[in-house]
């Protein structure tokens, strides 16, 4: 996201916030340093209770949520992509309050965070906590779909489970107050960030929401009203000057943002000639610590196998997907699709990617400045597939594909670009290629079909290993790491502030698991019923004909609504009807 079409207007000076905005401000921060020691003076236990109240009044705003949200966002009540503001907004909360709160209360009965859980071994000897599936429904929901958290290299077994906790270690620490920069584009980001203020590190928070998510204040008040009545949350409002004020006030502790790097830079180093010239100096303006995630661009690698017609219709529409849900404004949205040029495929799967590709619903491209990068795309690659509210990129020959790997266009923009080779000649050309030449370490998709991973054995863990991204996901999206919340998200390490990538730290993580290197979640290559083994003759079964993200599903609304009313409140008629809609995606 370091592009001049990816970064939001830089932060004005603070001096523009009259007295009463600056007074408002300072309240709440007030407020949250007295919240400080009372959550510093909370057992673990009681914490693990306060959750439970959150859970409570989160589920009894998952309607108003949802439909706040699509309503912002231009999906209205009849929209077939409605689904996805239940799934990325209060379903993704519910599933983290539930996971935290099995944490914690595992910590407060004397049990280690990992209790139960196994512990195998990735590539070169990392350690894996096998993270998901983790409860019985998420085993029968989502049959076939697994995540791993890899460790950095030469952390032990011994010390995963000793360290894992974080800040639940010592809950009489008091960490101080935090701020936290919500994100714009998807709802549950901002919630899911100060959750892990509060837990991984004993912060309370304040979170000051991005101007698109102010409808959704009042329904965050409501959720979340146990975390504020007791000063460990307060939520404003504002725009680039009340961030700026924030950002540099004395009493906040540590400042998380999600973003892009343009803003990241503006508030390190200052904006504008004197902002550049203290990053040359290595001067920063922001004296206490940050974290971010700025998103990237994210490589699609289609390793060449074998396919049906029935494996590319589907694997076609799951590329869509990766790059058309929430039209594209996602810092996880895959952008560039790399595919082997000497598959004897390819033509077949290129036309498959163009039909699925156009046949996607439409919506509005809504988020800011959106209209500025499309135009922008089309002038960096006039000869691109203009369909409707979208653009399809294909790399030929005479073609530079600087742009397409190296703007994070945050809009319906996707690119195809052919690499030679074939098996694992091709796999580690695609991977090479997407470490060095597109920016940002945010995630990487890899599908492959099960007889072609077979044959190629440990090389394709060696390939993935290799493949140096924060979440990477095969045979699925990596999305679907992002809404586990046993799974870690944040960038690959090893970014600095003179250099910050796609950001810097790890969020969600709700085994609070220390020294996080990487998540790898894996899912089916075929759906139902092609996934059953008499079928398709290897590979991962799963009972979902289709994933309810698609944007091709049918009934993609219907099970999305009916998945989050399940989490929230249960219910077994909830759950079947949800199931027999999900027959029909």
């Amino acid at each position: 996201m370091t592009s001049a079409a990816t970064a939001k207007k830089a932060a004005p000076a603070a001096s523009a916030l009259d007295d009463t905005e600056r007074g408002r401000l300072d309240a709440a921060i007030r407020d949250l340093q007295a919240g400080s020691r009372t959550w510093a003076a909370l057992s673990v236990a009681q914490r693990a209770t306060l959750l439970r109240a959150v859970r409570t009044s989160t589920a009894a705003n998952v309607e108003d949520w949802a439909l706040v949200a699509a309503e912002s966002k231009g999906l209205n009540a009849a929209h077939p992509l409605r689904g996805e503001e239940w799934l990325s907004g209060p379903y993704s909360v519910l599933g983290a309050l539930d996971a935290y709160i099995d944490t914690l209360t595992k910590l407060a009965e004397g049990r280690g965070a990992l209790d139960g859980i196994r512990l195998g071994r990735a590539p070169g000897g990392r350690v894996a906590v096998d993270a998901f599936p983790l409860t019985g429904m998420d085993r029968f929901l989502l049959q076939g779909f697994t995540g791993q958290v890899w460790l950095e290299p030469g952390i032990t077994p011994n010390a995963a489970r000793r360290d894992a906790g974080l800040g639940q270690l010592s809950p009489g620490e008091n960490g101080g107050v935090g701020l936290v920069l919500g994100a714009g584009n998807i709802t549950s980001i901002p919630v899911l960030d100060v959750l892990y203020e509060l837990l991984a590190h004993n912060r309370v928070a304040l979170l000051k929401v991005n101007p698109t998510q102010d409808a959704l204040v009042p329904v965050y008040e409501r959720a979340f009203a146990p975390l504020i009545e007791p000063g460990f949350l307060r939520i404003v409002k504002g725009g680039p000057a009340a961030g700026a004020y924030l950002t540099g006030h004395d009493h906040l502790v540590h400042v998380h943002i999600t973003g892009s790097a343009a803003t990241f830079d503006a508030i390190v180093w200052g904006p504008g000639a004197n902002g550049k010239r203290r990053r040359r100096e290595n001067r920063p303006q922001l004296k206490k610590p940050i974290t971010a995630e700025l998103g990237g661009v994210s490589p699609i690698i289609v390793v060449p196998g074998q396919w049906s017609d029935a494996d590319i219709t589907f694997q076609a529409e799951h590329i869509a997907t990766m790059r058309l849900q929430n039209c594209g404004h996602n810092c996880i949205a895959g952008q560039v699709v790399l595919m082997s040029a000497d598959w004897p495929q390819k033509e077949q799967f290129r036309a498959a990617l163009r039909r699925a590709y156009a046949a996607a619903p439409d919506r509005p491209i809504w988020y800011p400045n959106s209209d500025a990068r499309m135009s922008q795309a089309a002038g960096d690659y006039p000869d691109a597939l203009q369909l409707a509210d979208r653009l399809l990129i294909e790399i030929d020959g005479d073609d530079d594909p600087t742009a397409l790997e190296n703007t994070e266009y945050f809009a319906p923009v996707l690119g195809v670009e052919e690499l030679p080779g074939l098996g694992q000649d091709f796999l580690d050309g695609a991977v090479a290629h997407a470490n060095e030449k597109l920016q940002g370490t945010l995630g990487a998709n890899v599908i492959i079909d099960p007889a072609t991973e077979k044959s190629l054995g440990s090389g394709f863990g060696r390939a993935i290993a290799a493949l140096h991204y924060g979440s990477i996901a095969v045979n699925t999206w990596t999305a679907f790491g992002f809404i586990t919340p046993t799974m870690t998200w944040g960038a690959f390490p090893g970014n600095t502030i003179q250099d910050v990538g796609s950001g810097l730290g790890v969020v969600h993580n709700a085994l609070l698991l220390d020294g996080v290197e990487r998540s790898v979640v894996r899912g089916p290559f075929r759906p139902f019923p092609r996934s059953l083994p008499f079928v398709n003759g290897g590979g991962r079964v799963t009972i979902l004909p289709k994933p309810p993200w698609f944007v091709s599903a049918r009934t993609a609304a219907t099970v999305s609504e009916g998945l989050t009313r399940f989490r929230a409140n249960g219910g077994i008629g909830t759950l079947v009807k949800t199931l027999l809609a999900a027959l029909r995606a």
